[in-house]
Protein backbone atom coordinates (compact mmCIF):
# COMPACT_ATOMS: atom_id res chain seq x y z
CA UNK A 1 0.00 0.00 0.00
CA UNK A 2 2.87 2.39 0.72
CA UNK A 3 4.49 1.55 -2.61
CA UNK A 4 1.15 2.12 -4.40
CA UNK A 5 0.42 5.40 -2.66
CA UNK A 6 3.88 6.69 -3.53
CA UNK A 7 3.44 5.63 -7.17
CA UNK A 8 0.03 7.38 -7.44
CA UNK A 9 1.48 10.56 -5.98
CA UNK A 10 4.45 10.58 -8.37
CA UNK A 11 2.29 9.78 -11.44
CA UNK A 12 -0.22 12.51 -10.56
CA UNK A 13 2.60 15.01 -10.12
CA UNK A 14 4.11 14.05 -13.51
CA UNK A 15 0.75 14.36 -15.25
CA UNK A 16 0.12 17.80 -13.72
CA UNK A 17 3.58 18.98 -14.70
CA UNK A 18 3.05 17.70 -18.26
CA UNK A 19 -0.22 19.65 -18.58
CA UNK A 20 1.45 22.84 -17.36
CA UNK A 21 4.40 22.40 -19.73
CA UNK A 22 2.20 21.72 -22.77
CA UNK A 23 -0.02 24.68 -21.95
CA UNK A 24 3.06 26.87 -21.67
CA UNK A 25 4.34 25.62 -25.04
CA UNK A 26 1.03 26.32 -26.76
CA UNK A 27 0.96 29.83 -25.33
CA UNK A 28 4.11 30.48 -27.40
CA UNK A 29 2.09 29.89 -30.55
CA UNK A 30 3.01 32.51 -33.19
CA UNK A 31 1.53 35.80 -31.99
CA UNK A 32 -0.69 38.00 -34.17
CA UNK A 33 -1.88 41.51 -33.73
CA UNK A 34 -5.19 41.69 -31.85
CA UNK A 35 -8.17 41.22 -34.19
CA UNK A 36 -6.10 39.56 -36.93
CA UNK A 37 -8.07 37.12 -39.06
CA UNK A 38 -6.34 33.84 -39.84
CA UNK A 39 -7.35 31.45 -42.64
CA UNK A 40 -7.18 27.79 -41.55
CA UNK A 41 -8.08 24.47 -43.14
CA UNK A 42 -10.68 22.51 -41.20
CA UNK A 43 -10.72 18.77 -40.64
CA UNK A 44 -12.90 18.19 -43.73
CA UNK A 45 -10.46 20.13 -45.95
CA UNK A 46 -12.45 23.34 -46.21
CA UNK A 47 -10.98 26.76 -45.60
CA UNK A 48 -12.27 28.99 -42.85
CA UNK A 49 -11.40 32.25 -41.19
CA UNK A 50 -10.91 32.68 -37.41
CA UNK A 51 -9.39 35.34 -35.25
CA UNK A 52 -5.91 34.80 -33.82
CA UNK A 53 -7.34 34.55 -30.26
CA UNK A 54 -9.78 31.80 -31.31
CA UNK A 55 -7.00 29.91 -33.07
CA UNK A 56 -4.73 30.02 -29.99
CA UNK A 57 -7.54 28.93 -27.64
CA UNK A 58 -8.50 26.05 -29.93
CA UNK A 59 -4.88 24.88 -30.04
CA UNK A 60 -4.62 24.95 -26.23
CA UNK A 61 -7.91 23.08 -25.79
CA UNK A 62 -6.90 20.45 -28.32
CA UNK A 63 -3.48 19.88 -26.75
CA UNK A 64 -4.85 19.67 -23.19
CA UNK A 65 -7.69 17.35 -24.21
CA UNK A 66 -5.38 14.96 -26.04
CA UNK A 67 -2.80 15.04 -23.23
CA UNK A 68 -5.39 14.38 -20.53
CA UNK A 69 -7.05 11.51 -22.36
CA UNK A 70 -3.75 9.83 -23.25
CA UNK A 71 -2.15 10.69 -19.87
CA UNK A 72 -5.06 9.38 -17.82
CA UNK A 73 -5.00 6.08 -19.72
CA UNK A 74 -1.25 5.75 -19.21
CA UNK A 75 -1.70 6.88 -15.58
CA UNK A 76 -4.18 4.08 -14.88
CA UNK A 77 -2.01 1.47 -16.56
CA UNK A 78 1.12 2.58 -14.72
CA UNK A 79 -0.68 2.61 -11.36
CA UNK A 80 -2.17 -0.86 -11.84
CA UNK A 81 1.10 -2.37 -13.02
CA UNK A 82 3.01 -0.53 -10.29
CA UNK A 83 0.65 -1.78 -7.56
CA UNK A 84 0.97 -5.36 -8.79
CA UNK A 85 4.77 -5.21 -9.07
CA UNK A 86 5.03 -3.42 -5.72
CA UNK A 87 2.86 -6.11 -4.08
CA UNK A 88 5.05 -8.88 -5.49
CA UNK A 89 8.30 -7.16 -4.50
CA UNK A 90 6.99 -6.38 -1.01
CA UNK A 91 6.00 -10.02 -0.52
CA UNK A 92 9.43 -11.19 -1.63
CA UNK A 93 11.19 -8.66 0.58
CA UNK A 94 9.04 -9.43 3.65
CA UNK A 95 8.92 -13.20 3.22
CA UNK A 96 12.02 -13.71 5.40
CA UNK A 97 10.40 -11.56 8.09
CA UNK A 98 7.34 -13.80 7.87
CA UNK A 99 9.63 -16.80 8.44
CA UNK A 100 11.05 -15.12 11.53
CA UNK A 101 7.52 -14.41 12.80
CA UNK A 102 6.34 -17.97 12.13
CA UNK A 103 9.37 -19.42 13.88
CA UNK A 104 8.83 -17.16 16.89
CA UNK A 105 5.18 -18.27 17.13
CA UNK A 106 6.14 -21.95 17.07
CA UNK A 107 8.78 -21.62 19.76
CA UNK A 108 8.33 -22.81 23.31
CA UNK A 109 10.64 -24.01 26.05
CA UNK A 110 10.51 -27.46 24.43
CA UNK A 111 11.30 -26.36 20.85
CA UNK A 112 14.21 -23.98 21.34
CA UNK A 113 16.32 -26.11 19.01
CA UNK A 114 14.51 -24.74 15.92
CA UNK A 115 16.40 -22.17 13.84
CA UNK A 116 15.62 -20.01 10.80
CA UNK A 117 18.93 -20.72 9.06
CA UNK A 118 18.41 -18.09 6.38
CA UNK A 119 20.71 -18.13 3.35
CA UNK A 120 21.34 -15.51 0.70
CA UNK A 121 22.93 -12.06 0.57
CA UNK A 122 24.04 -10.54 3.84
CA UNK A 123 21.37 -7.85 3.88
CA UNK A 124 19.39 -6.35 6.78
CA UNK A 125 16.80 -9.15 6.80
CA UNK A 126 19.45 -11.89 6.93
CA UNK A 127 21.19 -10.02 9.74
CA UNK A 128 17.87 -9.93 11.60
CA UNK A 129 17.41 -13.69 11.12
CA UNK A 130 20.98 -14.42 12.22
CA UNK A 131 20.50 -12.23 15.30
CA UNK A 132 17.28 -14.11 16.08
CA UNK A 133 19.08 -17.46 15.75
CA UNK A 134 21.86 -16.23 18.05
CA UNK A 135 19.25 -15.10 20.58
CA UNK A 136 17.68 -18.58 20.45
CA UNK A 137 21.08 -20.13 21.12
CA UNK A 138 21.46 -17.98 24.22
CA UNK A 139 17.91 -18.71 25.37
CA UNK A 140 18.41 -22.44 24.95
CA UNK A 141 21.67 -22.33 26.88
CA UNK A 142 19.98 -20.29 29.61
CA UNK A 143 17.01 -22.65 29.92
CA UNK A 144 19.26 -25.70 29.99
CA UNK A 145 21.45 -24.10 32.65
CA UNK A 146 18.34 -23.24 34.67
CA UNK A 147 17.03 -26.80 34.41
CA UNK A 148 20.36 -28.21 35.55
CA UNK A 149 20.52 -25.71 38.38
CA UNK A 150 17.01 -26.53 39.63
CA UNK A 151 17.64 -30.28 39.32
CA UNK A 152 20.94 -30.07 41.18
CA UNK A 153 19.49 -27.80 43.88
CA UNK A 154 16.58 -30.19 44.36
CA UNK A 155 18.97 -33.12 44.62
CA UNK A 156 21.22 -31.34 47.10
CA UNK A 157 18.28 -30.30 49.29
CA UNK A 158 16.72 -33.75 49.11
CA UNK A 159 19.77 -35.37 50.72
CA UNK A 160 19.68 -33.57 54.11
CA UNK A 161 15.89 -33.79 54.19
CA UNK A 162 16.08 -37.54 53.61
CA UNK A 163 18.66 -37.89 56.40
CA UNK A 164 16.44 -35.97 58.83
CA UNK A 165 13.35 -37.98 57.92
CA UNK A 166 15.21 -41.27 58.28
CA UNK A 167 16.60 -40.37 61.69
CA UNK A 168 13.22 -39.21 62.96
CA UNK A 169 11.50 -42.36 61.62
CA UNK A 170 14.09 -44.57 63.33
CA UNK A 171 13.67 -42.74 66.64
CA UNK A 172 9.86 -42.91 66.46
CA UNK A 173 9.96 -46.62 65.65
CA UNK A 174 11.72 -47.32 68.98
CA UNK A 175 9.48 -46.23 71.84
CA UNK A 176 12.13 -47.34 74.36
CA UNK A 177 14.96 -45.35 72.75
CA UNK A 178 17.55 -44.23 75.25
CA UNK A 179 18.61 -40.67 75.87
CA UNK A 180 21.94 -41.34 74.14
CA UNK A 181 20.16 -42.59 71.01
CA UNK A 182 17.85 -39.58 70.96
CA UNK A 183 20.82 -37.26 71.43
CA UNK A 184 22.63 -38.96 68.53
CA UNK A 185 19.52 -38.54 66.39
CA UNK A 186 19.34 -34.88 67.37
CA UNK A 187 22.98 -34.33 66.43
CA UNK A 188 22.48 -35.97 63.02
CA UNK A 189 19.34 -33.91 62.36
CA UNK A 190 21.15 -30.74 63.45
CA UNK A 191 24.05 -31.47 61.10
CA UNK A 192 21.65 -32.11 58.21
CA UNK A 193 19.79 -28.89 59.02
CA UNK A 194 23.04 -26.95 58.99
CA UNK A 195 23.93 -28.43 55.62
CA UNK A 196 20.54 -27.46 54.18
CA UNK A 197 20.88 -23.98 55.68
CA UNK A 198 24.34 -23.56 54.16
CA UNK A 199 23.04 -24.68 50.78
CA UNK A 200 20.10 -22.26 50.84
CA UNK A 201 22.41 -19.45 51.97
CA UNK A 202 24.84 -20.24 49.14
CA UNK A 203 22.01 -20.30 46.61
CA UNK A 204 20.80 -16.89 47.81
CA UNK A 205 24.30 -15.41 47.58
CA UNK A 206 24.72 -16.84 44.08
CA UNK A 207 21.34 -15.47 42.97
CA UNK A 208 22.09 -12.01 44.41
CA UNK A 209 25.54 -11.94 42.81
CA UNK A 210 24.27 -12.98 39.39
CA UNK A 211 21.47 -10.40 39.59
CA UNK A 212 23.92 -7.64 40.40
CA UNK A 213 26.05 -8.61 37.40
CA UNK A 214 23.16 -7.33 35.25
CA UNK A 215 21.75 -4.59 37.49
CA UNK A 216 24.93 -3.26 39.08
CA UNK A 217 26.07 -3.32 42.68
CA UNK A 218 23.62 -2.04 45.28
CA UNK A 219 26.40 -1.22 47.75
CA UNK A 220 29.65 0.48 46.76
CA UNK A 221 32.20 1.40 49.39
CA UNK A 222 35.97 1.09 49.76
CA UNK A 223 37.05 -2.41 50.88
CA UNK A 224 40.62 -3.52 51.56
CA UNK A 225 41.24 -7.06 50.36
CA UNK A 226 44.07 -7.33 52.91
CA UNK A 227 41.55 -7.15 55.76
CA UNK A 228 39.35 -9.77 54.13
CA UNK A 229 42.35 -12.07 53.61
CA UNK A 230 43.27 -11.84 57.29
CA UNK A 231 39.70 -12.60 58.39
CA UNK A 232 39.41 -15.52 55.95
CA UNK A 233 42.75 -16.98 57.10
CA UNK A 234 41.66 -16.71 60.73
CA UNK A 235 38.36 -18.44 59.93
CA UNK A 236 40.06 -21.52 58.42
CA UNK A 237 42.89 -21.73 60.95
CA UNK A 238 41.19 -24.37 63.10
CA UNK A 239 40.44 -26.66 60.15
CA UNK A 240 43.93 -26.09 58.69
CA UNK A 241 45.56 -26.99 62.02
CA UNK A 242 43.44 -30.10 62.32
CA UNK A 243 44.65 -31.26 58.91
CA UNK A 244 48.25 -30.11 59.55
CA UNK A 245 48.24 -27.62 56.67
CA UNK A 246 50.97 -25.01 56.33
CA UNK A 247 49.26 -21.68 55.70
CA UNK A 248 51.26 -18.79 54.19
CA UNK A 249 49.63 -15.38 54.00
CA UNK A 250 50.95 -12.13 52.54
CA UNK A 251 48.40 -9.34 52.55
CA UNK A 252 49.44 -6.03 51.01
CA UNK A 253 47.02 -3.08 50.87
CA UNK A 254 44.55 -3.61 48.03
CA UNK A 255 41.60 -1.25 48.20
CA UNK A 256 38.68 -1.85 45.85
CA UNK A 257 35.18 -0.39 45.57
CA UNK A 258 32.34 -2.82 46.12
CA UNK A 259 29.99 -4.68 48.44
CA UNK A 260 31.95 -5.73 51.56
CA UNK A 261 29.57 -8.64 52.31
CA UNK A 262 29.91 -10.16 48.84
CA UNK A 263 33.67 -9.60 48.73
CA UNK A 264 34.03 -11.20 52.15
CA UNK A 265 32.11 -14.21 50.86
CA UNK A 266 34.35 -14.35 47.78
CA UNK A 267 37.60 -14.39 49.77
CA UNK A 268 36.13 -16.74 52.35
CA UNK A 269 35.04 -19.23 49.68
CA UNK A 270 38.51 -19.28 48.13
CA UNK A 271 40.12 -19.92 51.52
CA UNK A 272 37.58 -22.61 52.45
CA UNK A 273 38.03 -24.36 49.10
CA UNK A 274 41.81 -24.29 49.51
CA UNK A 275 41.47 -26.08 52.86
CA UNK A 276 38.60 -28.39 51.92
CA UNK A 277 40.16 -29.68 48.69
CA UNK A 278 43.62 -30.19 50.12
CA UNK A 279 45.71 -33.10 51.36
CA UNK A 280 46.47 -33.73 55.01
CA UNK A 281 49.88 -32.24 55.73
CA UNK A 282 49.68 -30.06 52.60
CA UNK A 283 49.99 -26.32 52.17
CA UNK A 284 48.12 -23.26 50.96
CA UNK A 285 49.09 -19.65 50.25
CA UNK A 286 46.93 -16.53 50.17
CA UNK A 287 48.48 -13.41 48.65
CA UNK A 288 46.91 -10.09 47.71
CA UNK A 289 48.17 -6.73 46.52
CA UNK A 290 47.63 -3.90 44.07
CA UNK A 291 49.28 -2.85 40.81
CA UNK A 292 48.59 -0.45 37.95
CA UNK A 293 45.84 -2.54 36.29
CA UNK A 294 43.97 -3.49 39.46
CA UNK A 295 44.02 -5.23 42.82
CA UNK A 296 44.78 -8.95 42.78
CA UNK A 297 44.27 -11.96 44.98
CA UNK A 298 45.90 -15.35 44.40
CA UNK A 299 45.06 -18.49 46.41
CA UNK A 300 47.16 -21.61 45.80
CA UNK A 301 46.85 -24.97 47.51
CA UNK A 302 48.22 -28.47 47.30
CA UNK A 303 45.85 -31.33 46.59
CA UNK A 304 44.93 -34.01 44.10
CA UNK A 305 45.89 -33.51 40.45
CA UNK A 306 43.19 -31.63 38.55
CA UNK A 307 42.68 -32.21 34.83
CA UNK A 308 43.23 -28.92 32.99
CA UNK A 309 40.32 -29.72 30.67
CA UNK A 310 37.97 -29.78 33.66
CA UNK A 311 39.07 -26.49 35.25
CA UNK A 312 36.36 -24.36 33.64
CA UNK A 313 33.70 -26.80 34.84
CA UNK A 314 34.71 -26.08 38.45
CA UNK A 315 32.93 -22.72 38.14
CA UNK A 316 29.63 -24.37 37.22
CA UNK A 317 27.04 -24.58 40.03
CA UNK A 318 27.08 -27.91 41.92
CA UNK A 319 30.12 -29.15 39.99
CA UNK A 320 32.79 -30.58 42.27
CA UNK A 321 35.35 -31.70 39.70
CA UNK A 322 35.02 -35.46 39.97
CA UNK A 323 35.58 -37.88 42.86
CA UNK A 324 38.82 -36.24 44.05
CA UNK A 325 36.91 -33.03 44.86
CA UNK A 326 33.63 -34.60 45.93
CA UNK A 327 34.76 -35.92 49.28
CA UNK A 328 33.85 -33.65 52.19
CA UNK A 329 31.31 -30.89 52.77
CA UNK A 330 30.04 -28.33 50.33
CA UNK A 331 27.52 -28.28 47.55
CA UNK A 332 29.81 -27.23 44.71
CA UNK A 333 28.75 -23.57 44.73
CA UNK A 334 31.95 -21.98 46.09
CA UNK A 335 33.66 -21.10 42.81
CA UNK A 336 30.33 -20.29 41.15
CA UNK A 337 29.78 -17.63 43.80
CA UNK A 338 33.37 -16.41 43.37
CA UNK A 339 32.91 -15.89 39.62
CA UNK A 340 29.52 -14.20 40.05
CA UNK A 341 30.80 -11.80 42.73
CA UNK A 342 33.89 -10.99 40.66
CA UNK A 343 31.76 -10.26 37.59
CA UNK A 344 29.42 -8.05 39.63
CA UNK A 345 32.47 -5.98 40.67
CA UNK A 346 33.80 -5.69 37.10
CA UNK A 347 36.60 -8.19 37.79
CA UNK A 348 37.75 -11.53 36.45
CA UNK A 349 38.77 -14.82 37.97
CA UNK A 350 40.81 -17.71 36.59
CA UNK A 351 41.80 -21.13 37.88
CA UNK A 352 44.89 -23.10 36.84
CA UNK A 353 45.91 -26.61 37.92
CA UNK A 354 49.33 -26.91 39.54
CA UNK A 355 51.73 -29.50 38.07
CA UNK A 356 52.23 -31.30 41.41
CA UNK A 357 48.52 -31.25 42.21
CA UNK A 358 46.17 -28.67 43.59
CA UNK A 359 44.83 -25.46 42.15
CA UNK A 360 45.75 -21.78 41.82
CA UNK A 361 42.87 -19.31 41.64
CA UNK A 362 43.70 -15.76 40.49
CA UNK A 363 41.37 -12.79 40.93
CA UNK A 364 41.73 -9.25 39.59
CA UNK A 365 39.41 -6.40 40.57
CA UNK A 366 39.44 -2.75 39.50
CA UNK A 367 41.00 -0.45 42.11
CA UNK A 368 39.02 2.32 43.75
CA UNK A 369 40.20 4.84 41.13
CA UNK A 370 38.99 2.68 38.22
CA UNK A 371 36.19 0.59 39.70
CA UNK A 372 33.38 -0.59 37.48
CA UNK A 373 35.20 -1.57 34.29
CA UNK A 374 36.39 -5.02 33.24
CA UNK A 375 39.92 -6.01 34.07
CA UNK A 376 42.41 -8.58 33.00
CA UNK A 377 43.57 -11.58 34.97
CA UNK A 378 46.02 -11.65 37.77
CA UNK A 379 49.33 -13.31 37.12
Amino acid sequence: MLYGALLVFVATALLAVSVVLVDGAVRKFPQFAPGTTVVVRTANGQLGAVTSEELQQAARDSAQDRLLHTGLAAFGAVVLVGLLVGWILANQALHPVSRVTATARRLSTETLDERIGMTGPNDEVKQLADTFDAMLDRLRAGFESQRRFVANASHELRTPLAVMRTEVDVALSEPAASTAELRRMGEVVRAATERADQLVDALLVLAVSEAQVQQGLRVREPVDLADLVEWAAAAVTAEADRRCLVVTMRAEPAEVLGDPVLLDRLVGNLAENAVRHNLDGGWLTIHCGCRSDGCWLVVRNSGPVVDSAMVDDLFRPFHRGGPVRTVGQGAGLGLSIVRAVAAAHGGTVRAEPLPAGGLAVSLLLPPVSGAGGPAGLAG
